[in-house]
């Protein structure tokens, strides 16, 4: 992780100023922090069963609430876990991506212009998610929503909407 000056790169700078570390000490944190989240990741990424999956997503800090659903091959952030929540009665399709970061660059040049974004992710009661998701950081997904296989969602759902596409758009309000 070190760039060709051999200082620490842009990445992991920013990683160890938000989690509050310095430091090689701070640095070794840091990565065994990361290897913990990773094995647990995997060990949720492929499992057929939800129970298990959703037991190692909580280890790994993503706040689940009561009777979910989680399909094989969902990946929640890696770098963030602790900022997504995902609250009762929610399913979420395989091959769904949740991201509660959004790095576009390690360009320096392009860095000034669009920073890294860090922002919670939340998906309320009752959501569907299809397969194929992608939510992007500071979402949240209202209550009771569907969100349509492979659509793409970076703006806030409200509740009770059927949703479709990249971008994603209301396509239906469903009554209640």
């Amino acid at each position: 992780m070190k760039d060709e000056q051999g200082a620490f790169s842009t990445n992991e700078v920013e990683l160890l100023e938000y989690y509050g570390l310095r430091g090689s000490l701070g640095k070794t944190r840091l990565r065994f922090k990361f290897l913990r989240t990773w094995i647990l990741h995997c060990l949720a990424y492929s499992s057929p069963d939800s129970g298990f999956a959703i037991k190692m997503q909580r280890m790994r800090g993503v706040e689940i609430g009561k009777n979910c659903h989680l399909s094989p091959y969902v990946l929640i952030d890696l770098l963030y876990p602790q900022l997504i929540k995902i609250e009762n009665n929610v399913t979420i399709g395989s091959n769904t991506l949740i991201f509660a970061h959004v790095n576009p660059t390690a360009n320096p040049f392009l860095k000034k212009l669009y920073p890294r974004k860090v922002k919670p992710v939340n998906i309320k009661s009752g959501a569907v998610l299809f397969p194929g998701c992608i939510i992007t950081a500071g979402v949240t997904i209202g209550e009771n929503s569907m969100i349509g296989a492979g659509s793409v969602i970076a703006e806030d759902i409200p509740d009770h909407c059927i949703v479709i596409g990249n971008p994603a758009r209301i396509v239906k309000k469903i009554d209640h």
